[in-house]
């Protein structure tokens, strides 16, 4: 079996957990799947906490609340505004438009024509 790099386009390259309680949920997982939680310094000051298994982080854990728990897939893209553009053209919606963030990279948020959640990244690295 392969492994992909995160920055392979069309690759699912990180989950990101949203939810009311993010210390119960990063337990949760921890204890379930043997996932290594870390909280990962941001440009801003900030921290974001990380899943790793092994040494490699696979996802995170939103910071912001929200009232329903869910999951949402970060495909790898080599262009976010024309993805977005292609994707809105085939019937998907915008939730949260394309935003650049500093150390990660550009993102957005979307939902398909079937109402699944899903976000499209292009990771800075892959500007070099």
């Amino acid at each position: 079996m392969s492994i992909l790099e995160m920055t392979a386009v069309g690759n699912s390259g990180w989950i990101g957990h949203s939810g009311p309680n993010q210390g119960e949920a990063k337990t949760f997982y921890k204890d379930v799947l043997g996932w290594t939680i870390q909280e990962m310094p941001m440009q801003d000051g900030s921290s974001y906490a990380t899943a790793s298994v092994g040494d490699t982080a696979i996802g995170g854990f939103s910071p912001m609340p929200e009232e329903q728990g869910s999951w949402t897939i970060y495909f790898t893209v080599a262009d976010v505004d024309a993805s977005v553009a292609r994707a809105e053209a085939k019937g998907a919606k915008v939730t949260a438009p394309a935003m650049d963030m500093p150390g990660v990279g550009r993102m957005a948020t979307l939902t398909d024509p079937h109402g699944a959640k899903f976000a499209l990244i292009t990771y800075e690295s892959m500007a070099q």
